[in-house]
């Protein structure tokens, strides 16, 4: 299946997701991605807030816990036309951008490279960890910019079942895809 297809098929399934719907299945994928990596205290954790236009994933559940276990927290923010990462603690001030989307007010970029996990919006992963996020590019460029070594980690309310039939050269894969009921890797079993 072709990614605008894709794209407009799970928009509207994540879009059919009731409120308390969607924020169960953000306590399964949490669940599953505390118990799969079981992140440490001192790790370092790149995560996205969540769009509740678009019925995101509630990843604030997600940055809660990870504060509270003192693993350090950055998020994107988009400044022209990259992603930075931004360091948070719970005193961080936030505002909503243009696009409805609850960022730092700082655009401090925190310079940092090598994050143990980053936690990766999208609207479709396939079995092979290709993804279908909203076209904009912007995690492309940022996984290109940070270490290898860092764990991509997309989360989803949904399984693969379907093939991305229009993969392109410049899309990087996620290397792991949490879901409300598994954690999948694409490493096909050497890590």
């Amino acid at each position: 299946m072709l990614k605008a297809e894709l794209r407009k098929k799970y928009m509207q399934k994540r879009k059919a997701l009731s409120i308390d719907e969607a924020f169960l299945l953000s306590e399964k994928i949490l669940d599953n991605f505390l118990n799969y990596f079981q992140p440490e205290a001192g790790q370092k954790v790149h995560i996205f807030i969540p769009i509740e236009k678009f019925n995101e994933i509630n990843t604030n559940i997600f940055i809660k816990v990870f504060l509270e276990k003192n693993i350090r927290v950055f998020v994107p923010k988009v400044l022209t036309d990259r992603l930075i990462s931004v360091e948070i603690t719970e005193e961080t001030v936030f505002e909503t951008n243009s696009w409805g989307i609850s960022e730092p007010v700082s655009n401090e970029d925190s310079g940092e490279l090598h994050f143990d996990f980053v936690i990766t919006p999208l609207l479709y992963c396939d079995h092979k960890g290709n993804r279908v996020g909203y076209g904009k590019g912007f995690y492309d460029g940022f996984f290109q910019s940070i270490s290898a070594a860092s764990k991509k980690v997309g989360i989803n309310y949904f399984s693969p079942d379907e093939n991305i039939d229009d993969v392109w050269e410049n899309d990087i894969p996620v290397d792991y895809l949490a879901t409300p009921t598994d954690v999948l890797s694409f490493f096909n079993g050497s890590e």
